[in-house]
C-alpha cells in the first residue's frame, strides 16, 4: 500500500461527507461539479480528488477503473492533453473509488480565465476549446463503431497553463465499443434519491449520456454554459466561433437554441441537486444513516 492509499484509507474511515473540513483527516473543497465535489486531502500535497462511492463490490469498482484507464488513453490518442492522475479503490462498505489529479492553480481554469483575460483572449481560449472538442469528433469519425468517445466541453472542464490547453473532466468514462456504452448507467443512479430513480432513468439518463457524443450538442452546451459562468456578453461571439468550428454538413447553431437549452438544463440540474439534498436530510435525520456523497454547495447560475 502506498502512502497515498494509506492516507485515503484513514480519510475514508473518518470522513464527514456533510462537512469534509471536519473529518478526522481534514479535506479542503476546491470546487464543485454538478454531481461531485473536488477536494484536497491533508497529507497528500499537490493533488486533488473526486470521491465515487458508487460500487457494490471491489470487482465493479475495478471495472470502472479499467474503463477509466481506457477512456483516458483514447482521449490522449485523440490529441488531448491530460494532467497526471491516480486511481485508488478504498474501503469495503461502501467501496469507494478516489480519482486523483495533479492540482492545478485555480486561476488557470477556463471559467476563471473568462473573468481575468481581456474579451479577445477569452474568446481565443474558447476557440481553442472548440478545436480540441473537434479533435475528439474527428477521432470518432475515424474509429467508430470500434470505439467512440464522449466529451463534456464546458469551459470549467479545461485549464490553460504551460502554454497548453488541458482537459480535466475525466472521472466519468463515457465511451462506446462497437456501439455499446461501456459505463453501466445504473452506477450514475446510485448518487440519486432512490424514490426518483425511475423518473431519472426514464426521462433524463439516456439524454444526458448521449449528448456528450454529439459535437453539435457539446458546442451548444459549452456556449449555453456561459450564462452559468456569468459571461452572457460572450455568448454571441462564442456562438459565431462555434459555427465556424462546426462540421460543414451540420446546421448552424442559433441563439434561440442556446437560450432554450440553458433554460432546460438549468431546471434539470437545480431539481437534481434539490432532491439530492432532500435525500441527504432523509438519510441522516430519518434513517439515521451516513449519507455517503459530498454534495456541492450553492451553485450560481
Amino acid at each position: 500500500m502506498t502512502d497515498r492509499q494509506a492516507i485515503l484509507e484513514k480519510f475514508e474511515q473518518g470522513l464527514n461527507p456533510q462537512a469534509p473540513e471536519k473529518s478526522a483527516i481534514k479535506a479542503e473543497v476546491k470546487g464543485y461539479g454538478e454531481i461531485s465535489s473536488i477536494f484536497a486531502v491533508q497529507g497528500i500535497d499537490g493533488w486533488v480528488f473526486k470521491r465515487l462511492p458508487l460500487f457494490a463490490d471491489r470487482a465493479s469498482a475495478q471495472t470502472y477503473a479499467d474503463n477509466y484507464r481506457t477512456y483516458v488513453s483514447k482521449l490522449q490518442e485523440a490529441g488531448l492533453n491530460l494532467p497526471p492522475d491516480s486511481l485508488d479503490i478504498i474501503g469495503a462498505n461502501p467501496v469507494t473509488l478516489y480519482v486523483g489529479q495533479q492540482e492545478i492553480d485555480s486561476g488557470r481554469f477556463g471559467h476563471k480565465l473568462l473573468h481575468t483575460l481581456p474579451p479577445s483572449e477569452a474568446l481565443e481560449l474558447i476557440g481553442q476549446i472548440f478545436a480540441a472538442i473537434k479533435k475528439v469528433w474527428q477521432y470518432n469519425q475515424t474509429h467508430k463503431p470500434a470505439i467512440e468517445l464522449s466529451i463534456d466541453g464546458q469551459v470549467s472542464n479545461w485549464a490553460y497553463y504551460d502554454d497548453k490547453l488541458w482537459y480535466i473532466d475525466t472521472s466519468t468514462p463515457l465511451f462506446k465499443i462497437d456501439g455499446r456504452e461501456q459505463l453501466d448507467p445504473e452506477l450514475l443512479l446510485n448518487s440519486t434519491p432512490g424514490a426518483l430513480r425511475w423518473i431519472i432513468r426514464l426521462f433524463f439518463l439516456k439524454d444526458v449520456m448521449e449528448r456528450y457524443y454529439d459535437i453539435r450538442l457539446v458546442y451548444i452546451d459549452l456556449v449555453a454554459n456561459l450564462y452559468k459562468e456569468q459571461k452572457p456578453d460572450l455568448i454571441d461571439p462564442a456562438l459565431q466561433l462555434a459555427n465556424k468550428h462546426l462540421p460543414e454538413e451540420m446546421a448552424p447553431i442559433t441563439r434561440k437554441e442556446i437560450d432554450a437549452y440553458y433554460k432546460e438544463d438549468k431546471l434539470i440540474w437545480q431539481l437534481f441537486l434539490f432532491f439530492r439534498k432532500i435525500d441527504r436530510w432523509f438519510t441522516n435525520k430519518v434513517l439515521r444513516r451516513k449519507y455517503q456523497f459530498i454534495l456541492p454547495g450553492k451553485i450560481k447560475r
